[in-house]
């Protein structure tokens, strides 16, 4: 605990972009609770919910690749204020629905605002290793998933009963003041935010970025370990259809007070305590060793899949809490150790580029899951208990892989 109280008591421009992200993150998990619940409050459709979230996901895989080139030529500092700002006015948006016929503008507002996230989050991640030393960086990434995790439970929580209470109004507006709130603090932070200059060709190609794009593909197709750790989120990617699965059940299975609202806060709060726990716990345990990290990643899908398994014959909705809090401690030891391992590997030039590509991979995945399990839900018939174990057996199958490339391993990662 001692590490992460020193890299925020001295670590300025960390402790800064942390507060920022702190901020901003709680008023994002107000804001979900509220947008799903408007949906279902308004249209009564699990595939409403479901195409909110593929518009979450599919515009920062359509945006990715090319987001990333701009993340690796510009001030990242810079780009990260403007994306808040604009995520902020957009938000605002979202007062203006009021009828069936008008949810159309939550979806436009959505799909802009994650397009700016396309550009804000590769820029954040690739900017944690230029504001901590290298024996820093997993636990300012631990400490930033579970700061993640930890407003997942306090947003979803507070924002299901604040959605209940007071309307879903005041739940946007606190998102998009969360927005500016985080530009606020980001803009007090001091460090070299411009990527190294690099020559770079010249011409038609080089002025749209395509030159960057090819050269940022070279570099990992000639680095089998990078394009492994790459696809380690696209295989958590699968948990796009479980997220839908926890508003069914908040809706369908465990109502709480005659709603949906909730019992989807209960559910997304057990799944941001899971995402706390897990990589704090698990630095405690195996250390930080490169070679441990990467060890651990094929016993986390295991992890992941059984615990969703078992939500399918939860009985109670504390009990199906508990599956996906252990879940999710599964989940976020994918996303925090793959993210520590390709900050130690990739160098800053391509940070840019390999971080907004993984992202894209990894929403691309959701968008299919979720619609997938939307599909089975509204078209098949199929029950939220049969989902669940179906895309928990699902997850073995990236831990399969996983466990075969380790095997396989001949290229070490840098210690």
């Amino acid at each position: 605990m001692s590490s992460y109280v020193s890299i925020l008591r001295n670590n300025r421009n960390f402790r800064l972009l942390y507060i920022g992200q702190t901020i901003s993150q709680l008023g994002d998990w107000f804001n979900a609770v509220a947008v799903y619940a408007l949906l279902l409050d308004l249209t009564g459709s699990a595939t409403a919910v479901a195409w909110m979230m593929i518009v979450q996901f599919l515009p920062v895989a359509v945006l990715g690749p090319m987001a990333g080139v701009i993340v690796d030529r510009v001030n990242r500092r810079r780009l990260m204020i403007v994306t808040d700002v604009v995520r902020g006015v957009l938000v605002l948006m979202l007062l203006f629905i009021r009828r069936p016929d008008q949810v159309w503008i939550a979806y436009v507002v959505m799909a802009i605002a994650v397009g700016a996230q396309a550009f804000f989050e590769p820029a954040r991640t690739a900017t944690i290793p230029n504001v901590t030393a290298p024996e820093e960086l997993l636990a300012a990434n631990a400490l930033s998933s579970a700061t993640w995790a930890a407003m997942l439970a306090l947003g979803a929580s507070i924002g299901g009963v604040v959605t209940a209470l007071a309307g879903r109004n005041v739940a946007f507006v606190v998102n998009a003041l969360s927005f500016f709130a985080s530009a606020l603090f980001l803009a007090q932070t001091r460090y070299d935010a411009t990527p190294a200059a690099v020559p770079r060709a010249r011409g038609i190609l080089a002025l749209t970025g395509i030159t960057d794009l090819v050269e940022g593909v070279r570099y990992v197709t000639q680095r089998s370990h990078v394009a492994a750790l790459m696809f380690v989120k696209a295989g958590w990617g699968l948990a796009g259809g479980v997220l839908l699965l926890l508003t069914i059940f908040g809706q369908r299975v465990f109502r709480l007070a005659g709603g949906s609202a909730a019992g989807i806060g209960v559910l997304y709060a057990a799944r941001g305590i899971g995402a706390g726990l897990g990589p704090i716990a698990l630095r405690w345990i195996i250390g930080q060793q490169p070679q441990r990290l990467r060890r651990t990643i094929g016993p986390a899908y295991f992890m992941v899949g059984a615990f969703y398994i078992a939500l399918a014959w939860a009985p109670s909705l504390w009990v199906a809490a508990l599956c996906v809090l252990c879940a999710h401690f599964g989940g976020s030891i994918l996303w925090v150790f793959s993210t520590v391992l390709l900050q130690l590997e990739v160098p800053d030039r391509f940070r840019g580029r390999v971080f907004a590509t993984e992202l894209a991979l990894v929403t691309l995945m959701s968008s299919l899951s979720s619609y997938w399990t939307a599909y089975e839900l509204d078209r098949a018939g199929w029950s939220p208990r049969t989902l669940s174990f179906a895309l928990g057996m699902m997850f073995c199958v990236p831990g399969v892989l996983w466990l075969t490339i380790q095997a396989r391993w001949q290229e070490p990662l840098k210690n």
